[in-house]
């Protein structure tokens, strides 16, 4: 799994490939919650991320809740099938705001 950031107008945009699973949540956690204390409005691109498991679903979660703490935003964008089917069956999928491309995403 990869992770970097550059910023777009206002927000800071996260581009993730590779799947998010308990080996790597850590990191991604660690990433979220640093460019939302730092930078406010993160975008997540997760157009190569084919899969997330639950570790996966509980650092976006965290990512939301500071987000929603410090008056932020937490957006994501690109989710794979299978990635918003996990989101979908957690009953997490309305909570987030999700985009189909980084255009909408950061329009938004």
């Amino acid at each position: 799994m990869k992770i970097s950031s550059r910023r777009v107008d206002t927000a800071t945009i996260l581009d993730v490939s590779g799947n998010i699973d308990m080996s790597n949540s850590p990191e991604v956690r660690k990433v979220l919650l640093r460019e939302i204390r730092e930078n406010g409005v993160v975008v997540v691109n997760l157009t190569r991320v084919g899969y997330i498991d639950s570790s996966g679903v509980a650092s976006l979660v965290e990512g939301l809740k500071a987000s929603r703490e410090s008056g932020s935003r937490l957006v994501l964008f690109g989710l794979s099938d299978s990635a918003r089917e996990v989101l979908k069956i957690s009953r997490l999928l309305n909570l987030f705001e999700i985009y189909n491309n980084e255009m909408e995403a950061i329009k938004s």
